[in-house]
């Protein structure tokens, strides 16, 4: 691309007088308006007022899609505009107050070729004319002759979700998606991976608006497969409507990852080296006439991440009050190979009729190690006491997972705008082995070694059916079903050898060998109702309702008896766009969060003896009831978006701490109840042109309690949580950018105790080359802060627990990239509609 950038944003229309009839969305300038900067001549003076009105639907004229936000120009007999709108997120639009004469009708959109409807006449009756649908034709052109200056808004604020647009984050290079989520406004991520949304952990995580059984199982686990330059945006879901499943109390993010809907052929080679990390990806599009396919690939490494582990554990018996302080510390180190591989191919038999399938496989092997654990045991509150115990081990944790996920959808378009239906299914299997092994030494000789060995598998089968139809011009009506068939198998065992040579023989008892099934069937059905009114605002209302039935087993013959359960989820979304374009949003829905493989798991997972965690597969759902009030504005070149929110969760899933000996067993029960209130501020602003800054805080007030009845295990805690995150990119020249990041996790208040905060931050620096085929890039992280040291704290009757995780952060790597293949642009492919499993609580945070 040897031109020098052009701003998409000039590209499309004349500017307009205004917008009465149909403002602006958030986050967007009014049309007509000038950006900051810009010396533009104003319109004409008064504009005389009559009575007539124009109406009418823009749509893609390949896909018969609407156009959302086409600009439309009402234009006189010289060929000036005199008046104009702005279609809704529908297609339509409106004008009214046209005096009588004889116009030319203008529809234009980044994209696409200008229309031009001539001959258009009011009289002084004042009528109304519908010009019914104006179809808008892509203006194909080469890639090669087109460079873009202007940027996408880095977060767009839209009615239902927030996006963050991660393609033009060149500061995640070289990362996964946990680093991407790191940007997101609203959420929250911890040095392990954990995802919380507003102080929530309960959240969905979807991919390409699709489950996993991987997310479903251990969400932390399954982002760090994604490789960060393979997503093209995140979408952050406050307020879900009746659609989705009604899972999620805290909401549902969705990973959009790169497609390709361009004609032509292309292949793209991406790679990058550093200090802690490296990965290789290749990715090919190809697509000609109504087929196309995609296949890509990649694979991602971590290493050298050395670290320390220290605890510091004071234990008070229930029976006669004496004391026990044990000590451990230990050198830590991680490593993690993973690897991710995707095919899709869809074909349009016409333009009704739509056909596509996809494959997603996936793979991971992570350990974690602690180095020459000593574990020391007095008498007493301290040191001083007599010294009861020491040991010395090597632990081991291995986390190794496979997934597959397999779908076909069928989309039907009706020849009236937004008449749809859908058949969707999906197949999606997860297969992990999660084992550790302690190696006991009396000094350097090696005494014994303790395995558990666990081989698990998460399996769906999904079957949806979805149906839209229009009702007048105004109203929408959307129904369907769905059925999900999930299989749960976790098969454990305990080891025990003697020596460093020894065979391994098995240890009796069924909590300690054995293997758990769990099946689960949901059968759900949803009604929602959205309604436009009053010109400025959109109503969208809904219920859904979930019927669920369990059956689960142990191998030995256990039985675990879980009754049937129904739900009804409502849901009820209002919005109003203000008349300068300012937009206003409140929510209320009700959500419900069903316990994962992990929280159900009867395995014992012991790698550390003081600390046991045990799950429990009597576990029920918490409900969960949520409030949403915003506000979105744009001030003088800042996009602007304030949101409050109110949260109370019933039958909360939370950690039973109890203490047997010197260990602390972990288990979890519906005991509790959590509520939040919060606030978030995020502001984007673009300066010049070459720099752009965004960011803002997240902040919200948490209590939490347990309602225990026993008062040396009742639990209770409140507190401030302050998370927040800024992002600034500045391009020197058209070849030369630099992109910096940092982001701080607040102090976590958790039921018994409080985590410590922590703050990561990168600085890249890019360089074009080729006429921007390729590219070079250089990274680096926590450079003025190598170390981080992460506290945690335990504080009940019983127990009194402190623990530093120490990390190395410090990370320099080398990025590149380089793309063969000429494409030109085709027309907007329809709406692919995929299945979206919601309805698990899938560990974060834990």
């Amino acid at each position: 691309m040897k031109s020098q950038l052009v701003c998409l944003a000039l590209i499309s229309t004349p500017l307009l007088a205004s917008a009465q009839d149909q403002p602006r969305p958030a986050g967007q300038r009014p049309a007509g308006a000038p950006a900051a900067g810009d010396a533009r001549p104003a319109l004409p003076g008064p504009v005389v007022q009559g009575s007539g009105k124009l109406t009418g639907t823009v749509l893609d004229a390949g896909t018969k899609q609407p156009v959302p936000f086409a600009t439309v120009a009402l234009l006189n007999a010289a060929g000036k505009p005199i008046d104009g709108s702005v279609a809704d997120d529908k297609g339509k639009f409106s004008i009214g107050g046209i005096p009588a004469g004889t116009y030319t009708v203008q529809v234009s959109f980044i994209g696409y070729k200008n229309l031009e409807k001539p001959g258009v006449t009011f009289s002084d009756a004042g009528e109304t004319q519908n010009l019914g649908t104006l179809t808008l034709a892509s203006a194909a052109q080469q890639l090669g002759e087109v460079v873009v200056q202007g940027q996408r808004s880095l977060v767009e604020e839209k009615v239902d979700r927030t996006i963050y647009n991660a393609e033009k984050d060149e500061t995640t290079r070289g990362g996964d998606a946990t680093d991407v989520l790191k940007r997101v406004p609203l959420l929250s991520v911890d040095l392990d991976g954990n995802v919380s949304l507003r102080g929530s952990s309960n959240i969905k995580v979807l991919i390409n608006n699709k489950p996993s059984t991987i997310a479903a199982s251990n969400v932390a686990d399954a982002l760090k497969q994604i490789p960060a330059d393979q997503i093209k945006s995140v979408e952050v879901i406050t307020s879900p409507s009746a659609k989705y499943d009604a899972e999620g109390s805290g909401g549902i993010i969705n990973i959009i990852t790169k497609k390709d809907n361009l004609q032509g052929k292309t292949l793209d080679l991406r790679t990058s080296a550093g200090f802690r990390t490296s990965d290789l990806s290749l990715n090919a599009g190809y697509r000609q006439g109504k087929m196309g396919f995609t296949l890509g690939g990649g694979v991602r490494t971590s290493y050298n991440t050395p670290g320390s582990f220290e605890n510091s554990q004071l234990a008070t018996s229930p029976v006669d009050g004496t004391q026990r302080l044990t000590i451990q510390q230990a050198d830590a180190r991680r490593q993690n190979l993973g690897g991710r591989a995707n095919f899709g191919w869809d074909y349009d038999f016409n333009k009704q009729n739509n056909l596509s399938l996809g494959v997603q496989l996936g793979v991971r092997n992570g350990t974690n190690y602690q180095d020459r654990l000593l574990t020391q045991t007095y008498s007493g509150a301290s040191t001083s006491g007599t010294l009861l115990s020491s040991s010395l081990r090597d632990a081991v944790t291995t986390d190794r997972t496979n997934n597959l996920d397999l779908s076909l959808t069928y989309n039907h378009l009706f020849a009236k705008p937004q008449h749809e239906f859908s058949l969707l299914t999906l197949y999606s299997r997860t297969n992990a082995t999660n084992d550790f092994t302690n190696t006991l030494y009396d000094t350097d000789a090696v005494t014994q070694r303790l395995k558990n060995q666990n081989d698990s598998y998460n399996q769906e089968a999904t079957v949806q059916a979805d149906y839209q139809v229009p009702l007048g011009k105004s109203q929408l009506l959307e129904l369907g079903a769905k059925d999900i068939m999930r299989r749960v198998r976790s098969e454990y065992t305990y080891l025990l050898a003697d020596g460093a040579t020894g065979d391994f023989r098995a240890l009796p008892g069924s909590s300690l060998t054995n293997v758990f099934n769990y099946n689960q069937n949901v059968a759900a059905g949803y009604l929602s109702y959205t309604l436009s009114f009053l010109k400025t605002y959109s109503l969208k209302a809904g219920a859904r309702y979930e019927q669920t039935t369990i059956d689960a087993d142990f191998q030995t013959g256990q039985v675990v008896k879980l009754p049937s359960y129904g739900v009804l989820v409502p849901s009820v979304n209002l919005s109003r766009k203000l008349a300068n374009g300012d937009m206003v949003k409140a929510a209320y829905n009700r959500r419900i969060q069903r316990p994962s493989l992990q929280f159900l798991n009867p395995n014992i997972q012991a790698a550390n003896p003081l600390n046991v965690t045990q799950g429990n597969p009597l576990l029920r759902p918490e409900f969960t009831n949520s409030y949403e009030l915003s506000y979105s504005t744009f001030l003088k070149g800042t996009t602007l978006s304030f949101s409050g929110f109110a949260r109370n969760t019933d039958r909360s899933i939370q950690a039973l701490r109890t203490l047997r000996g010197d260990t602390i067993r972990t288990s979890y029960a519906n005991i509790g109840t959590e509520n939040a209130y919060g606030l978030n501020v995020f502001a984007n602003v673009n300066l010049a042109g070459k720099l752009s800054l965004s960011g803002g805080p997240d902040l919200y007030y948490a209590v939490l309690r347990n309602n225990g009845t026993d008062p040396l295990y009742n639990a209770s805690n409140r507190g401030w949580v302050v998370s927040g995150r800024m992002f600034g990119s500045y391009n020197f020249t058209p070849k030369w950018g630099l992109q910096f990041f940092a982001f701080y996790r607040g102090r976590q208040v958790q039921l018994q105790g409080y985590q410590s905060g922590f703050g990561v931050y990168s600085l890249g620096l890019k360089r074009d080359l080729w006429d921007k085929k390729g590219s070079l890039g250089f990274g680096l992280d926590n450079f003025l802060t190598p170390t981080n040291r992460v506290r945690s704290s335990v504080e009940s009757p019983l127990i009194s627990q402190q623990s530093v995780n120490t990390m190395q952060m410090l990370g320099f790597r080398v990025n590149f990239s380089y793309r063969i293949g000429k494409l030109t642009t085709a027309p907007t492919q329809r709406r692919k509609k995929e299945v979206t499993n919601d309805d698990l609580k899938g560990g974060e945070g834990q």
